[in-house]
């Protein structure tokens, strides 16, 4: 589906992915919400690509023992690892972190990745499906990003979190009112943590994608408002889930050594 008030982009095919560039060799990552085939999935795939050794979690066992299958048989060379966490527990995401830095020696980077959408009009919306939709996807994250600070700040070594929010932090979308208002608060919670994070030598940011298609998107959102949105991107296309991944692994990288408290937007759109 395109606009018919202009061509269609050159680059509306998507590109073949990059290979990796060893950005992240020796760096020890914990990717939230990891299991099945989004933008987690890909991102723990994007860090081992780059030379990291990975911890992978979910709420899902089995989905999530089948990922870990999967990565590990991909890339034999690197550990993968898999724990399995409800975000919406303290004690279980204080567990995860502490378990990251067993397995895997220490803990360099976490991805707050967790999230839960869904469409529903502001008057038909209940008090649940609010906080069930804040708790997964702010709450979560700043769960995961205190119980993280706290490892950094008592192993002394630095760090990087990278917190995955979203355009509509920024934009309005009907029906999303929840959603919209979760990931706004991602966005403030990056800016404000970052600057105490400056004290344990960690840096934060976020990435904040506007539409990356994959199969667990389809489940909460019609094909036709997928196409629609697809539509009004300058390219014509939803982003592939490893270009959101790669931006990540950019973020997590040292080729943004001087970059905290940021959201880095993820959209072709135009303005």
């Amino acid at each position: 589906m395109t606009r018919p008030d202009r061509p269609v982009s050159p680059l509306a095919s998507p590109p073949a992915e990059i290979g990796g560039h060893g950005l992240l060799t020796g760096q020890r990552a914990v990717v939230t919400a990891a299991a099945g085939t989004g933008i987690g999935f890909a991102t723990a795939r994007r860090l081992l690509l780059e030379g990291a050794d990975v911890l992978i979690s979910d709420f899902h066992e089995r989905r999530l023992s089948e990922t870990r299958e999967t990565l590990a048989a991909e890339f034999p060379e690197r550990t993968v690892t898999a724990v399995v966490c409800d975000v919406s527990s303290t004690a279980q995401v204080d567990a995860l972190i502490a378990a990251a830095a067993e397995r895997l020696g220490r803990i360099d980077l976490l991805v707050n990745n967790a999230g839960l959408g869904g469409e529903t009009p502001v008057a038909e919306m209940t008090d649940e499906q609010w906080d069930r939709v804040v708790d997964i996807t702010l709450n979560s994250t700043f769960r995961a990003t205190r119980a993280a600070l706290r490892y950094f700040r008592d192993a002394g070594h630095g760090g990087v979190i990278v917190n995955n929010a979203s355009v509509l932090g920024w934009r309005a979308q009907r029906g999303q009112a929840h959603y919209a208002a979760a990931k706004a608060g991602v966005m403030a919670l990056t800016r404000c943590s970052a600057l105490e994070a400056a004290d344990y030598g960690v840096r934060i940011n976020a990435v904040a994608p506007s539409i990356a298609r994959h199969p667990f998107l389809a489940k909460v959102t019609s094909d036709d408002l997928l196409d629609q949105l697809a539509a009004g991107e300058a390219y014509g296309r939803a982003a592939e889930v490893w270009e959101i991944a790669a931006t990540i692994a950019m973020l997590a990288s040292g080729y943004t050594t001087y970059l905290t408290g940021e959201t880095v937007s993820i959209s072709s759109q135009r303005a």
